[in-house]
């Protein structure tokens, strides 16, 4: 593995319509994770509620995981609190990149936060562009990803829903969604 002097951190963001934003991200901790690095997962939105990837993280000694959220908040009858939680959440993730003790930092669902303006897109680009280390890799998740977030960004992905099983009246699998 490379050391951090000679590595180059990347910024990457999965947004779109589509299925497949944190599957992605996920993808990449377990990679980054079988080459000895650490990794931190912070999720902004999935609240206590267990899932197949945090509890596949938990077998590796080099994956820190946070499911911090509320729940579905899309749904919210409660946006101040909403709000408040996202905030504490960001701090909490300042930290944790400030910290310089993870290779590589996911921001699970944090464009959703910014994309409903819990939190400013210019504040989490102007951060990461100011503060993040230069060797730290960190991926943000979500849909409506803010302009601003793009363009610091080294990768954008967008994920285009073509078809999915929830249109058949499919709902969520074990394994497949969670």
């Amino acid at each position: 593995m490379k050391s951090r002097e000679r590595r180059h951190g990347i910024v990457l963001v999965n947004t779109g319509e589509g299925k497949g934003k944190s599957s992605s991200a996920f993808g990449t901790v377990f990679r980054a994770a079988g080459w000895g690095m650490k990794v931190c997962v912070i999720q902004f939105i999935k609240g206590q509620w267990q899932t197949g990837e945090q509890r596949a993280a938990c077998r590796f000694e080099t994956i820190e995981w946070h499911a911090l959220g509320d729940g579905f908040t899309w749904d919210t009858q409660n946006p101040e609190q909403d709000i408040q939680t996202s905030r504490a959440i960001w701090e909490f993730s300042k930290e944790k990149i400030l910290s310089e003790e993870f290779d590589l930092v996911v921001l699970d669902e944090i464009n959703y936060c910014c994309g409903y303006h819990w939190i400013s897109g210019a504040e989490v680009a102007a951060f990461i562009r100011d503060h993040k280390p230069t060797w730290q890799h960190l991926i943000l998740t979500g849909r409506n990803a803010a302009p601003e977030v793009i363009e610091i960004a080294n990768t954008v992905t967008e994920m285009t829903a073509i078809k999915h099983a929830f249109e058949q009246d499919i709902k969520a699998e074990q394994g497949i969604e969670f």
